[in-house]
């Protein structure tokens, strides 16, 4: 298959994408974990990440997060958002989008999800696009339909944004 067809493909499977569901540490985050003295985690997260999450609800795409750690910051950042569709603390991730895309009538073939590690691929394989970050672990690398050009954390889910969103005009 030439890149072009490779690309084409990879468009044909997002024009058809109705949920598309992301993974957090390592995909909306850089997946670095900083803690305060007290103990208290923070994260950062990418502007640009949310704007095009935004966009893609508005398109009327649903969005959704699996992600393998329960954290009061996700939950914040995911209400702010508007992102209602939230599993975490999740460590099944496939039977996780399985479960989501029942509860928003969306077909797998019809659902996306973004992960970068091992624990993601169980989700990416039921997919009808499975995409990986730039800098995801080669067993997400191996399964991926379409990889992002940047990474986790650093405007990663904006291409995946931008790929569906551009996918859907043509």
């Amino acid at each position: 298959m030439t890149e072009k067809t490779a690309i084409e493909a990879v468009r044909q499977r997002a024009s058809a994408i109705k949920l598309a569901v992301f993974d957090v540490d390592g995909v909306m985050t850089d997946g670095r974990l900083f803690y305060d003295e007290n103990g208290r985690e923070m994260k950062a997260f990418f502007a640009q990440d949310g704007l095009g999450l935004k966009y893609l609800m508005s398109a009327g795409v649903t969005v959704g997060v699996i992600t393998g750690r329960d954290n009061p910051i996700v939950n914040h950042r995911m209400r702010e958002l508007g992102i209602t569709q939230l599993i975490a603390g999740c460590h099944e991730k496939g039977a996780a989008i399985e479960a989501m895309a029942e509860a928003c009538q969306v077909s797998l073939e019809a659902t996306a999800f973004t992960g970068d590690d091992t624990i993601d691929v169980p989700a990416m394989e039921r997919v009808g696009l499975a995409i990986a970050v730039a800098n995801a672990h080669a067993s997400a690398l191996a399964v991926a339909h379409w990889v992002t050009p940047r990474t986790g954390g650093n405007g990663a889910t904006r291409d995946v944004c931008d790929l569906l969103l551009d996918s859907r005009h043509g």
